[in-house]
């Protein structure tokens, strides 16, 4: 119940300076420095490097300046919005061929422990680029679903707000998609 209150502040108080944005547009740096994390961590993860990410988001946030006279309050967080943009900068990113890139996760923050003995380390890497390695081979949608719900920690409702799809819809594309990552990482041998 407290998280609930907690959502309806956060969407009243985003509603409040999208308000004051669309009137002053130096009121937009509130929702930037609010977000910036957010979809910067979205994009990279979806990208892989850190020079496309920065490109991606700034684009991200242009994009949402330019046009935030269309976005409507319709009880759907403001970074859902931003993510929904972010998601289709990034698909046009990957539709250009040229520059496509793997996802590299270990970049982006640490993902083992600060003080781990040699034999430790050695194996938490094996298990991270075996995990690397199985993310990068499932469908790009399924990586996407994956990494709303489990880096950027979303709910099913909100990452079908991103995605375009229903809630139900895409708590089956999480659950197949852990299946299919628990398959290919059962199949791999690892320390």
């Amino acid at each position: 119940m407290a998280r609930r209150e907690a959502e309806g502040r956060l969407c009243h108080e985003d509603s409040e300076l999208v308000r004051r944005a669309k009137e002053e547009r130096e009121a937009f740096e509130a929702l930037y420095s609010k977000y910036l994390r957010k979809v910067y961590t979205y994009v990279y993860y979806r990208v892989g490097n850190v020079d496309d990410a920065e490109d991606i988001t700034e684009s991200v946030f242009l994009h949402a300046l330019v046009h935030l006279e269309r976005y409507q309050d319709r009880g759907i967080p403001f970074s859902a919005w931003l993510l929904r943009i972010a998601h289709n900068l990034v698909a046009n990113w990957h539709r250009n061929g040229k520059r496509r890139r793997m996802v590299d996760l270990e970049g982006a923050e640490p993902l083992h422990d600060p003080s781990p003995s040699p034999d430790e380390k050695m194996e938490r890497e094996e298990e991270i680029e075996a995990l690397r390695a199985a993310l990068r081979d499932l469908p790009e949608e399924r990586q996407q679903a994956l990494i709303l719900r489990y880096a950027e920690g979303l709910k099913h409702k909100e990452i079908g707000e991103i995605m375009g799809k229903s809630t139900g819809a895409v708590k089956v594309l999480v659950h197949r998609s852990l299946i299919s990552l628990h398959r290919s990482l059962s199949g791999k041998e690892v320390g």
